[in-house]
């Protein structure tokens, strides 16, 4: 769940000004970078469909096309991998579905999905539903205590029946604890038999140094929102070997993999975000790292008992998320929200849903602990200031949070 409040901004010469809002939800999503803003706006009043033959149209296609090329630099692939999307919702779906398809419809027998129990819903969600209406059968992987795959499982998955697993699906970093995957792992593991590999990499590029081509992966989604670029758009980095089968039919867009009129706006702001993030990852990584130790020690030295989730050591640099004990988490959110701190209880697509964590329970915590946690998500303009009046203000909240549980009792 993850709630933004709308801090008012004062205009009024001679009054006190509102409380400095902190975001610390990066990880829903992340404000515009000056230079996609720039790219994006500086097309909206043109005109001409990238589809259409006459100049303005071959002027938005070479918008287009140029962007697909920075994208591809940006992750290490050939352009024409790369199909853009909606985000990293239809990117996922396009993946799961598109393989699944092309699997199953090149050899029957092939109908088993391999993923792991800590995905995005982007990825459980559509396999579940080829389960329920094209016979897949899915299979979620444990996962270690730290999020991470137990890849001795997905061997054994694998090696059981290898001509029946039409795909392995395994997000690189995942969106709420921060636990990078193996994927050199799985790839190797995968590859082996012949099955392709599907990564969600929304959270990961940007984040870690992103090679495409050195990674091994079949396919990987991107999503432009999350990296400093415009809602509305991302990219499903596929292969053109693997022959994927598209979910939207239509003007054949996309090399056929994705109809409809192609946003070249949007895209100009994705190509230009992608590609200021993946020249700037090493520094923008360290950066986040220091602030998430910061964070994480400063909350530490404030509340005793608190437990910090996800891999120690393989983990996205700016994802902190945080167990504490006998508290709600939704009345943690709201208690910070309503002292200009905003961070969210886990995945924004689970907004208003009050539930368990997934991914918490995967790991073996109890429902308890996965509903008394928080994610501080850290990103472009996160500052110690940031930090520090997260730290001032947890021990009092957690304290408030304690004495309303108790008293529910």
């Amino acid at each position: 769940m993850s709630v933004r409040a709308s801090v008012p901004v004062d205009r009024t010469v001679g009054t006190a000004a509102e409380p400095r809002t902190v975001y610390l939800d990066h990880a829903a999503t992340t404000p515009m970078v000056p230079a996609a803003v720039e790219a994006m706006t500086g097309l909206l009043g043109s005109v001409g469909n990238p589809s259409s033959l006459h100049a303005s149209g071959r002027r938005a296609r070479r918008v287009v096309e140029e962007s697909r090329e920075q994208v591809a630099a940006a992750v290490g692939c050939r352009p024409g991998d790369v199909v853009f999307t909606s985000g990293g919702t239809e990117a996922d779906n396009l993946a799961v579905k598109g393989l699944f398809w092309a699997r199953r419809g090149a050899d029957p027998a092939r109908r088993r999905v391999l993923t792991t129990a800590v995905e995005h819903h982007a990825v459980l969600d559509p396999a579940h539903w080829l389960a329920e209406h094209h016979g897949a059968e899915v299979e979620h992987l444990p996962v270690d205590s730290r999020g991470r795959l137990e890849t001795a499982a997905l061997a054994a998955a694998l090696e059981r029946d290898p001509g029946s697993v039409a795909l392995v699906s395994v997000m690189w970093g995942n969106n709420e604890v921060g636990t990078l995957q193996p994927l050199d792992e799985v790839v190797a593991l995968a590859s082996a038999h012949g099955v392709p590999v599907h990564t969600d990499g929304v959270q990961a590029v940007g984040a870690v140094e992103v090679d495409v081509a050195a990674l091994g992966v079949d396919a990987l989604t991107v999503s432009a929102h999350k990296l400093g670029g415009p809602y509305g758009v991302g990219a499903l980095v596929c292969r053109r070997e693997v022959g994927l089968v598209p979910m939207v039919h239509g003007g054949g867009q996309e090399q056929d993999l994705r109809s409809g009129t192609v946003d070249a706006p949007s895209i100009a702001g994705f190509a230009t975000a992608v590609t200021a993030a993946a020249e700037q990852q090493a520094e923008h990584a360290a950066h986040l790292a220091a602030l998430r130790r910061r964070l994480v020690a400063g909350v530490r030295g404030v509340v005793g008992d608190v437990v910090e989730n996800g891999d120690p050591t393989h983990r996205l640099p700016g994802i902190a998320h945080l167990t504490f004990p006998g508290c709600e988490g939704d009345s943690l959110l709201m208690l910070l929200d309503a002292r200009g701190i905003e961070c969210s209880t886990g995945s924004a697509c689970s907004s208003g849903v009050p539930q368990a964590s997934h991914v918490l329970l995967a790991m073996g915590c109890d429902d308890a602990a996965a509903r008394g946690s928080l994610r501080f998500s850290l990103g472009r303009g996160s500052t110690e200031a940031d930090v520090d009046a997260v730290v001032a203000e947890i021990g009092p909240v957690v304290e408030r949070a304690r004495a309303a549980g108790r008293r529910s009792w």
